[in-house]
């Protein structure tokens, strides 16, 4: 994967780069009062959820929608206004001078090219997760990315969120003293919604679509559920395990794994990711994680679990509760009431896309950068490689490769 960089050499080697775009100034200056002129690119379910958010948030406004699928490309126009321009392929919003950010919600395999070449056209990006299909993509893009100057935010919204920026405190606080062992968990039921209605498929730009990707039949339930599919995404661990990993990173300060392993198969749902799923990751500071879900049961949702020998931490996007260590030899029989309980205000989605647009106009980091957004795919990639080769992967963080 050729030589490692540090942050700060490859700033320096790529500071006559970001000259070029105008160091961390934006396309256009903007003023107190100017308003961020955004484009939406890739209008699915979750690209209209951001849109609407954006709409509640003042200081920007939605004035382009882009998708290769005229359905979804008519209901992002709906979200957005009868003013907004309508696009069919994502270049033609990148060379527009009326745009000056963009929201990407693509499917992953195109997350890359699409955020490289927004930043390369002087835009600043708030990019969905996973931001890469691959490791090798996640390295290409920290690199664009740092040289170009842009601000780019990454969908993993939990860095937003204000109880689990105060679990991070907590942490911090060395109340759960040594932390040995975290367990996250996601659980979601496809089964129940069983096989996707027939799509308009001749309303759809099948080359445009798969793009980087091989060519192949597109069917409903490869349009629908491409995360489930290895050419588009990649099952549970990057669409799921991605939000959690990146909150342990964040929480212990441990960027990369040491090694994964991953048991995984598919019992109930006909597509080529596993729907039920187990992966264990070794970290540096004495700990490990485990990712464990099933996409044919709904119940407990998702969360994480973060024990150390003084007390156990336990959050979700509902709240979050620690519970203190009172000395047993054996576990209690009952459950040991919370010491501390923080509730959530609401979707940390909100906050997120506010803090892009502050740093839209501030040209400071955003909250969820290009980096960390890489390292959180890069553990969930580390995972499906365990998965798919039917061995433990031991990653060297120093030379940044797979050992054998």
């Amino acid at each position: 994967m050729g030589t490692k960089l540090s942050r700060r050499e490859f700033l320096g080697q790529s500071a006559g780069a970001g000259a070029l775009c105008g160091g961390l100034a934006p396309a256009r200056a903007l003023g107190a009062n100017d308003r961020i002129r955004v484009g939406a690119i890739g209008t699915g379910g979750r690209c209209r959820g951001l849109m609407n958010l954006l709409k509640k948030l003042p200081g920007n406004e939605l004035v382009a929608v882009c998708d290769v699928y005229e359905p979804n490309l008519l209901k992002a126009a709906g979200v957005a206004g009868a003013a907004a321009r309508q696009y069919r392929d994502y270049r033609a919003v990148l060379d527009s001078k009326e745009i000056d950010a963009v929201v990407i919600g693509s499917p992953d395999h195109w997350h890359k090219q699409m955020t490289i070449d927004a930043v390369r056209a002087g835009k600043d990006v708030y990019v969905e997760k996973p931001v890469s299909h691959s490791i090798a993509e996640g390295v290409e893009l920290v690199r664009a990315v740092e040289a170009s100057g842009r601000v780019v935010q990454t969908g993993t919204q939990q860095r937003s969120w204000e109880h689990f920026i105060r679990g991070k405190q907590i942490v911090d606080s060395g109340k759960l003293g040594q932390v040995t062992f975290v367990r996250a968990w996601w659980f979601q039921n496809y089964a129940a919604a069983g096989a996707p209605k027939e799509l308009a498929l001749d309303k759809l730009d099948r080359k445009q679509w798969l793009g980087p990707a091989p060519d192949q039949e597109l069917t409903p339930m490869k349009v629908v559920w491409w995360r489930w599919y290895w050419d588009f995404g990649g099952g549970a661990l990057t669409d799921l395990m991605t939000h959690w990993i990146d909150v342990v990173h964040w929480y212990m300060e441990t960027p990369a794994p040491t090694s994964a392993l991953t048991s995984g198969r598919r019992y109930v749902l006909g597509w080529e990711c596993p729907d039920t799923i187990t992966c264990v990751l070794d970290y540096p500071k004495n700990y490990s994680v485990t990712y464990h879900g099933t996409m044919a049961s709904s119940i407990d949702d998702g969360g994480l679990e973060i024990r150390g020998t003084k007390g156990t931490m336990k959050l979700d996007r509902q709240q979050l509760a620690v519970y203190a260590e009172g000395g047993e030899l054996i576990g209690r029989k009952a459950e040991q009431e919370p010491e501390t309980v923080i509730k959530s205000r609401g979707d940390g989605t909100l906050d997120h896309l506010k803090n892009f647009l502050d740093c839209a106009r501030s040209r400071k980091a955003p909250t969820a950068d290009i980096r960390v957004a890489h390292e959180a795919a890069r553990a969930a990639h580390l995972g499906n490689l365990s998965l798919r080769e039917g061995r433990r992967v031991n990653w060297n963080a120093q030379q940044e490769r797979v050992e054998g």
